[in-house]
């Protein structure tokens, strides 16, 4: 699945941040910086980003990480990379985000080989090559990033750049779920709740959609609501679903919404509720919420 970050650098780099915060002198890691000090280079590239000991300025953010960047160090060259995937201090360039992620990805980097993975997956700043993403991720993945992970277990679920084989997706989705990785524990419940690659375990199922809900995964949320409204891998629970699909359907889940309005209108009888629950689904293409507001002589 596509993973979009936003200000990365700040949750990657506390060491940095934190030393410009205890120094506070950023003029003296400017005048390092100056004579061609990579370290300093990338320290003070964070506190323009950060805005710490200086006003922030995500332009000479990227104008420091980038010298650090040619210097070769493979955590610079990857967080560069996000400045051009994100357009942080920089034009977006998604072609320049996979240039600099590539020199971090050969050097070993999880994280850059996991992201040029994806460049390859959705043909960002690449041509799109299903079998070069395979093998990028697969890289990251043996290293144990759990994003990687579960984007290999995806490429064999549905055989892209890889030979179809349940199994081995499987395989994983359970290494990168165990770690907590919450589409990871989705894509496992799946697995369980259709049999494809394991034996076909309804309980499960719901406890690896009660972890991934639990972190706040709609697609999750909504499945776990509907084991709970069909009694599958648990006792029939109409509240317990209700509790889950408004879960779902406070995220803008259509799906969520659409079936939390049916168990207030079938289930509950508070019909206005329902409704209005049927024209959140409807406005975002639900069909069946459509045909039901018709029923009901209702437009949305």
């Amino acid at each position: 699945m596509k993973r979009v970050t936003v200000f990365f650098v700040l949750l990657l780099s506390c060491f940095a941040i934190i030393s410009c915060g205890q120094t506070n002198d950023v003029h003296r890691l400017t005048q390092a910086a100056e004579q061609g000090d990579a370290d300093a280079q990338y320290k003070l590239g964070m506190c323009y980003l950060s805005g710490l000991g200086v006003a922030q300025d995500s332009a000479e953010a990227a104008k420091w990480l980038r010298k650090a960047a040619e210097q070769g160090d493979a955590y610079v060259q990857f967080n560069l990379g996000m400045c051009y995937y994100n357009g942080l201090g920089v034009p977006q360039d998604y072609a320049e985000a996979a240039k600099w992620w590539r020199k971090a990805a050969e050097q070993g980097d999880a994280d850059a080989q996991s992201r040029l993975g994806e460049c390859y997956h959705y043909g960002e700043g690449v041509a799109q090559d299903y079998a070069e993403a395979v093998k990028w991720f697969r890289k990251a993945a043996e290293q144990g990033n759990a994003d990687a992970q579960n984007d290999l277990g995806a490429f064999y679920n549905n055989g892209l750049g890889v030979a179809q084989d349940y199994a081995e997706a499987v395989k994983w989705f359970r290494k990168a779920a165990e770690p907590g990785n919450a589409e990871a524990q989705y894509n496992l419940g799946l697995s369980y709740y259709t049999g494809l690659g394991v034996a076909q375990d309804y309980a499960e199922a719901v406890k690896c959609w009660r972890k991934a809900a639990e972190q706040g995964n709609a697609e999750a949320q909504y499945n776990l609501g509907t084991c709970y409204y069909n009694g599958e891998g648990v006792a029939q629970d109409y509240a317990e679903a209700a509790y889950w699909f408004h879960k779902a359907a406070e995220q803008g889940d259509a799906d969520g919404q659409y079936r939390l309005a049916d168990l207030y209108y079938y289930k509950f009888y508070q019909q206005d509720k329902a409704v209005k629950l049927y024209k959140a689904a409807a406005r975002q293409g639900h069909k069946e919420a459509q045909k039901t507001l018709i029923t009901l002589g209702e437009e949305w």
